[in-house]
């Protein structure tokens, strides 16, 4: 990006966007019930939880896409339902779904969505060029996005959203279902754009990337924030608990009575499968491919082995032992009594 295209870095300052009590619903079901926070100016903010969270639903509240039930939002002092027009000049949108032609070429789509932003002639040719490069595509800009990876498509649906060089840049899951190294380029371009000055909303279930972004962090499960503050204020939640997963191949009638009779655990859950997002489920309900059980214990290092001799004993076999010091699962786990899912 040129000289003239950065923006004067900024630190977290005033408040850019205030969501306040902010409802949605369809139907008798309420999508997002009561939402609360603020971003400030040159911050990354991120919304963690999981798929049907209501993540999707509050940004495109604040995106001027869906109208509140109640509440309100307020981007710069605007109100999204007074002042939508103000609003949208003031964010770019990077959507869940990619926002792209597929015939025409990359250059192609830029050029489009900058026309579509007001921009022409030298400054919107000098805005793709600044995108491209951001991407990572300049070498592959005449090439129609039909022949591009799932990684490249997501880089230019980015490269889409800057082009007008927002103050507020909204991502709902731009990291999903695509190759680690696209991924890597994503995150990194995401810090690359806060260092010069851009603010980010940032969704995600992935909470690794939530880690290594964000400045704040809001919890989000069934419709609300569950939990709101700094990566470290959060993980103080649950003070120093360790999570130990324990993946068996069947889960004996009893098991998870024993394992929460131990000293020094603090919870026990089980939860499907392996992955640990799997959906919480009953002993009797395990299928053949296994279970997950997650212990939280300040005690790891004691407590590990009282867990396997409990499960030895029970005659469960062990597939794996993980043992991870405290992290967003691990609140998310202790808030809710599940891990977070895909």
């Amino acid at each position: 990006m040129s000289e003239a295209a950065q923006q004067t870095p900024a630190t977290p300052g005033g408040e850019i966007v205030v969501v306040t009590n902010l409802v949605k619903r369809f139907g008798t079901h309420a999508a997002v019930d009561g939402v609360s926070f603020s971003i400030r100016e040159g911050e990354v903010f991120g919304l963690l939880g999981p798929n049907g969270a209501g993540k999707t639903t509050t940004i495109s509240m604040i995106s001027c896409l869906l109208a509140p039930t109640e509440g309100t939002v307020s981007v710069d002092g605007a109100l999204t339902t007074k002042e939508p027009m103000r609003v949208q000049g003031i964010l770019g949108v990077v959507p869940q779904e990619i926002a792209l032609y597929p015939t025409l070429t990359a250059a192609e789509n830029l050029k489009f969505w900058g026309r579509m932003y007001g921009l022409h002639g030298q400054l919107l040719e000098q805005r793709v060029a600044e995108a491209l490069d951001l991407a990572g595509l300049a070498d592959r800009a005449k090439e129609r996005v039909e022949t591009y990876s799932g990684g490249m498509k997501r880089r230019i649906n980015i490269a889409a959203g800057i082009l007008h060089h927002p103050r507020l840049l909204v991502m709902d899951e731009p990291t999903v279902g695509i190759d680690p190294q696209s991924r890597n380029h994503i995150l990194e371009t995401v810090k690359e754009l806060n260092r010069r000055g851009m603010t980010v909303l940032y969704t995600s279930h992935y909470m690794e990337e939530v880690e290594f972004l964000c400045d704040r962090v809001g919890i989000m499960d069934h419709g609300r924030v569950i939990a709101l503050g700094t990566i470290d204020e959060l993980k103080r939640l649950v003070g120093d608990e360790n999570v130990i997963t324990v993946r068996v191949e069947t889960l004996p009638d009893g098991v998870l009575d024993a394992l929460r009779a131990l000293p020094d655990v603090d919870s026990v859950t089980v939860s499907e499968g392996e992955s640990e997002g799997a959906e919480e489920v009953d002993a009797d309900e395990v299928a053949s491919e296994g279970a997950s059980i997650q212990v939280l214990s300040r005690d790891s290092g004691a407590v590990v082995a009282d867990v396997v001799g409990v499960l030895g004993r029970a005659h469960a076999r062990i597939l794996s032992v993980d043992v991870r010091e405290p992290n967003l699962e691990s609140v998310f786990l202790h808030l809710t009594g599940k891990s977070l899912r895909d």
